[in-house]
């Protein structure tokens, strides 16, 4: 097995595998160069020049040019050790409810809060970077759609809420195979939450409005129009998507909580996790930088079933990236990319 291909599955094994930054830097040389080292200047492919107390740069034998192994990744011109940079996607993308920047700040010792804070963004840059449409692979029953509205109260501008920010969503539905178990000597008839529907893959966005060209822009942009079924509620944006090649059924809830929960169950509860990550691990989030916290929800939703593998995808995705710096994220000139997921591998 290719070292590129290995990953940990456990606390112990990750230390194991990365005790320093010559390790780490020799994972991160797998991952870019899986058939070995290439020159991206000359293309010699002799094994370079290394040197130990400078683990993160390769000198090539042909044309002597140093070249360094974060170059053209979320970790270019670091200052941070590359351990630090491995400890963080691990933690980030192992466990359940992921990381804020205070708590990957304690966790890893680091002096500045705006260290976490950046690292933490350069990775969720990298969690949207492919353009493969939902809905189309076997076993997924139909797509539900739907939007919702994030924040609250905001101090300091009176009553009501206010910055409030619209997020679409699509996710696959899926029906578990039904399972009897024997009790006393009968099966037990006993029915599965939802009807046995369950989530399939996830795709989110921040929208600027409720217009039928927002709406089904994103839905033409992340759904299959092969998919079997689009439901949606009876928003009057949505009424062109029959026109657009898509089987489209629309759902007037008026105000009925059960014809929610009988045709938009997952979609709802999706919302209602995200909600309720954003306010229990973050605290709340900028309306700046809410496309990148959607981007790390969906990445991380779309792996839950193997969550170690994310670490071995998010390194993997770091490469040939581009991310932002702290300028940039501080005056609000980086644009985050919008969600498609990631590769769901």
């Amino acid at each position: 097995m290719c070292m590129a291909d290995k990953f940990p599955q456990s606390l112990p094994e990750f230390q194991k595998m990365f005790p320093d930054d010559a390790a780490c830097a020799k994972y991160l040389e797998a991952i870019r160069w899986r058939d070995g080292f290439q020159c991206p200047k000359c293309n010699a492919t002799a094994e370079p020049f290394r040197f130990e107390a400078r683990p993160g740069v390769l000198r090539c034998r042909g044309c002597k040019r140093d070249v360094a192994l974060t170059a053209g990744t979320v970790m270019e011109r670091t200052h941070t050790p590359l351990s630090t940079w491995f400890w963080a996607a691990f933690l980030v993308a192992s466990l359940t409810p992921g990381m804020s920047a205070v708590q990957l700040q304690r966790q890893l010792g680091l002096t500045r809060y705006e260290t976490a804070f950046q690292i933490l963004h350069k990775l969720r840059s990298c969690m949207a970077t492919t353009s493969v449409r939902i809905g189309y692979t076997s076993g997924v029953t139909h797509v539900e759609v739907d939007e919702t509205w994030i924040g609250g109260r905001t101090r300091g501008k009176g009553r009501g809420v206010h910055d409030q920010a619209l997020v679409i969503a699509a996710v696959e539905v899926r029906q578990r195979k039904e399972k009897r178990l024997p009790v006393d000597g009968e099966h037990d008839k006993r029915k599965p939450r939802r009807g046995g529907r369950y989530a399939g893959r996830l795709r989110m966005a921040v929208l600027p409005d409720r217009t039928a060209k927002s709406v089904c822009g994103f839905v033409v942009d992340q759904v299959d129009p092969a998919c079997e079924m689009v439901v949606t509620d009876a928003h009057q944006g949505y009424a062109s998507l029959a026109s657009r090649g898509y089987q489209h059924l629309a759902v007037a809830e008026r105000g009925e909580p059960q014809v929610a929960e009988d045709y938009l169950p997952i979609v709802h509860l999706i919302f209602s996790n995200l909600k309720s990550w954003i306010n229990g691990v973050h605290h709340g989030v900028s309306p700046d930088h809410l496309q990148a916290y959607l981007n790390e929800f969906v990445f991380r939703f779309n792996r839950r079933f193997y969550p170690f593998n994310s670490f071995r995808s998010l390194l993997g995705l770091s490469v040939d990236t581009e991310s932002p710096t702290y300028a940039e994220l501080y005056d609000g000139d980086w644009i985050h990319p919008g969600t498609t997921g990631g590769s769901d591998g």
